[in-house]
């Protein structure tokens, strides 16, 4: 099975990003994170990602008339390579002769484990999954069962107590809100950030924490866009708040629901609170609506944010 954060790797030496679980019209839909060059591994952006594609390997360009969006797919046949988190993870934990940011996550883990928890529903991702970290590359979590990934965050919380791992610093926090480029001011991001206990520093290298339980299917009815707008309302409901995509269940008369297709706005707000949605309107034949947030990779203009916060 395919599930976001894995990573599938082409013959032409395309590495590219799981984005949504299972198939789509046979392929896995995601988007090209790496290429292979004369000098190994090239981390791509989105610009790049795409100007590459449409030049020399236009039959990864997809439309998705599942997500009514235009992203990357591989069919299944062309896949030389499944890269899958948890096992890559058990290969590390069972590792001789590691690097310092493997040493780093297997202390990390031992800490876990010291908590109580159980590290078959941890999975690691990001270019560690991949084998091409760099000596200031950040730690990718993924832990696939809710309650084990809210046990992290308790955990998380205790262990900075104790100073068995830090906190961020302001360099920290100052870097990831310039690479997240979200359209919240700074201190509203760090705000957000800081009470969602899903990041921290483990021997001072950052690390996050995200949850991929792949039992809410989001995408098995079909939704067309109906333009951008603002809204405020409540949120009535955020059990699946840290999921992918997160989902906020609304108390709105227009709205069911706030869909976030972007990690900056996983976790964002808790059930009662109240909310301003910048997104896209997305209604069903049968006339449902919600708003979705992160409707393009860089989700420019739109954001979630708590305003009684």
């Amino acid at each position: 099975m395919f599930l976001s954060k894995d990573f599938i790797e082409t013959a032409e030496g395309l590495r590219f990003a799981v984005v949504v679980n299972g198939i789509e019209q046979d392929k896995v839909l995601c988007f090209l994170r790496y290429m292979h060059t004369s000098e190994g591994w090239l981390k791509v952006d989105t610009e790049q990602a795409n100007e590459l594609l449409t030049q020399q390997h236009s039959h990864y360009l997809h439309y998705s008339s599942v997500l009514d969006t235009y992203l990357h797919a591989v069919e299944i046949p062309q896949i030389l390579k499944h890269h899958q988190p948890r096992q890559r993870l058990q290969q590390l934990l069972n590792q001789a002769n590691l690097d310092a940011i493997e040493t780093d996550l297997l202390h990390l883990c031992q800490l876990l484990q010291q908590g109580g928890v159980d590290l078959t529903q941890l999975g690691v991702t990001g270019s560690l999954l991949l084998g091409v970290q760099k000596s200031g590359s950040d730690i990718d979590i993924v832990c696939y069962n809710r309650a084990v990934f809210h046990q992290c965050r308790e955990l998380m919380s205790q262990l900075l107590e104790q100073g068995a791992l830090q906190d961020l610093y302001e360099a920290d926090w100052q870097d990831s809100y310039q690479r997240r480029a979200c359209e919240l001011s700074y201190a509203d991001y760090v705000w957000h950030e800081r009470r969602k206990l899903n990041k921290a520093l483990v021997n001072y290298r950052k690390f996050d924490l995200s949850l991929l339980e792949p039992t809410l299917d989001t995408e098995s009815i079909r939704y067309q866009k109906r333009g951008s707008v603002i809204v405020q309302t409540k949120v009535a409901d955020d059990y699946y708040a840290f999921d992918y995509p997160a989902v906020f269940k609304l108390d709105h008369d227009e709205f069911t629901e706030v869909v976030s297709f972007t990690a900056t706005y996983t976790g964002q707000a808790q059930a009662g609170e109240w909310i301003e949605v910048s997104g896209q309107v997305e209604q069903t034949p049968e006339g449902l609506k919600r708003l979705v947030v992160g409707s393009t990779r860089e989700a420019q203009g739109e954001y979630i944010k708590v305003i009684n916060g």
